[in-house]
């Protein structure tokens, strides 16, 4: 085991490249204060691994490269924004390196879709340049490094489900008792997550926001593997605002609930949406009906909890 709980020994590969697949995300609470000072809010975000994932590669190269493959891979931006060059340049800095690498993502997650796949994409450069370079970094320095990088970074590398405080980067695992069941509705287009939070901000506009807290009843749902007492306890702070930038993600919400959903919400700052369902058969059936809909562009069946940031 490494340093991150990934499989895989540092270094082990050589020179000949690393592989990492890093997995979405999906908010089963999403708890938002007030804009602080620096821009941010204070959270309460509950986060679950899915399975649905990236894997990054890297690779030795003369300079620092990102490529990308996949479903809308052409909106993913393949300079020094992309969070796997900064993660990369970022380790390279603190190591005392050079960051020349060539990284390779290839998508599957929903890309601006409110499942973490960029962030994912951040801790599995990340994760795959420590074991490359054999750099021995210890699990708090990369979660260090992550946390630079944006607030769900780390729980891309950790994985499982877990609990994030602050802007969401302070992290506690949480125990889950089961394996719960998702249907994702992918929607044409993105959301900025700055602009939802905007947008946050201006419905919030005058009123006093309380203090993020994290539901001790969804908590215990997850402990149990309860998908029905999870189902009543989901809750997403930013549904408002995203629904706001986005009217139509209504209908799409209404048509996953009408199919069978035993729950339905944005997922993150959207403009994907998560519905809960009882099982691997009951998944399928309401993916189904969400494409027959014609409120979405796809929908996408997986589970959680599954592990994060893993060497291949």
């Amino acid at each position: 085991m490494s340093a991150t709980g990934a499989t895989g020994t540092a270094g082990a590969t050589g020179t000949t490249g690393v592989t990492v697949r890093v997995p979405a995300k999906v908010n089963v609470q999403l708890a938002v204060g007030g804009a602080r000072p620096d821009g941010f809010h204070d959270l309460a975000n509950v986060f679950l691994a899915v399975g649905l994932h990236d894997e990054v590669t890297v690779t030795p190269a003369d300079t620092l490269r990102v490529t990308c493959e996949g479903p809308d891979a052409s909106q993913v931006p393949l300079d020094r924004t992309n969070l796997a060059a900064r993660a990369v340049e970022k380790l390279a800095a603190r190591t005392g390196r050079e960051a020349r690498v060539h990284i390779h993502i290839a998508k599957d997650i929903p890309v601006a879709g409110g499942m973490a796949g960029g962030s994912a994409d951040g801790a599995g450069a990340l994760l795959a340049c420590d074991a490359l370079w054999g750099t021995g970094a210890s699990r708090d320095e990369l979660l260090d490094i992550c946390a630079e990088l944006g607030s769900d970074v780390p729980f891309s590398l950790v994985g499982g489900a877990a609990l994030g405080t602050g802007r969401g980067e302070k992290l506690r695992v949480l125990e889950v008792g089961g394996t719960f069941h998702w249907v994702f509705a992918v929607a044409d287009g993105g959301l900025s997550t700055p602009a939802v939070y905007g947008e946050f901000d201006r419905l919030n506009e005058g009123v006093e926001v309380p203090e993020p807290v994290a539901s001790a009843g969804l908590l215990e749902a997850l402990a149990k593997g309860d998908a029905v007492a999870l189902a009543g306890a989901l809750s997403n702070d930013l549904q408002a605002a995203a629904l706001s930038l986005r009217p139509s993600l209504a209908l799409t919400l209404a048509a996953g609930t009408s199919a069978g959903a035993l729950a339905a919400l944005v997922s993150g700052s959207g403009p994907t949406t998560a519905f809960l369902v009882r099982d691997a058969e009951a998944a399928v059936k309401v993916a189904d009906a969400l494409v027959v809909s014609g409120t979405c562009r796809n929908a996408r069946v997986a589970a959680g909890p599954v592990p994060g940031a893993v060497v291949l």
